[in-house]
């Protein structure tokens, strides 16, 4: 019988990854973004052309408008902050957290597997190279696995525990290259920038893109992605 997984695909680097990584761990991948109300909405072309390269059985863009509620640099005018240090990403929780949107994404997903009949979801969470989410840390995705198991029908009667993947939690952002490197991904297709052009083009100076070209120069690649500079 196929093995169905909801894969969460926001068209970037990690979960280009994550969705390499589950169809090589041999489950049909059904891939979920998500149109809620962001600015940088290019991703959504980038995650369109990850889930036709690598053959997703299905791409489903759902929107949710997380914009009415603000709160954050991605759904608001507020500027996306730029030149930060290593150490400044790492303090705090920064501006571009969109609240409670792993919480809205994952109920999502849950909601679309048990349609399928799936009782596993892959998320490209980090908690090493990441910038201060407080839903992207273990403890987080622990908490929403036991809830996803005690609040679904499928929870409940299926024969299966529902299971979160969080393949690239503990890896760092050059490990994460090396991995999708071995799996033979083109990263040109993807985009990670909190702030791009109009055309796609990478700001090259947001947490995102610096993290992202820090991965890369510490793995030895040239990131081949579009970059205004």
């Amino acid at each position: 019988m196929e093995r169905k997984a909801v894969v969460l695909l926001s068209g970037g680097l990690d979960s280009t990854t994550v969705l390499a990584i589950a169809g090589t761990q041999g489950y049909a991948a059904y891939a979920l973004s998500f149109d809620y109300g962001q600015n940088h909405k290019v991703e959504l072309e980038a995650a369109s052309r990850v889930a036709k390269q690598l053959g997703a059985k299905q791409h489903v863009i759902a929107k949710v408008d997380l914009r009415s509620f603000g709160g954050s640099a991605l759904t608001t005018d507020e500027p996306v902050p730029k030149n930060r240090t290593d150490e400044a990403i790492g303090h705090g929780i920064p501006s571009t957290y969109v609240p409670a949107r792993n919480t809205v994404f994952l109920s999502l997903a849950l909601a679309w597997a048990e349609t399928l009949g799936a009782t596993d979801i892959f998320i490209g969470v980090n908690a090493l190279d990441y910038s201060g989410y407080p839903d992207c840390r273990p403890e987080f995705i622990e908490a929403f696995e036991t809830m996803a198991n005690l609040g679904t029908k499928i929870g409940i009667e299926g024969s299966d525990r529902i299971r979160i993947h969080t393949p690239l939690m503990t890896m760092n952002k050059k490990e994460i290259v090396e991995t999708g490197m071995k799996l033979g991904l083109d990263y040109g297709m993807t985009i990670t920038c909190y702030d791009p052009s109009a055309t796609g083009e990478a700001c090259g100076a947001c947490d995102a893109c610096h993290l992202r070209l820090k991965g890369f120069a510490e793995a030895g690649v040239s990131d081949p992605t579009k970059y205004r500079r």
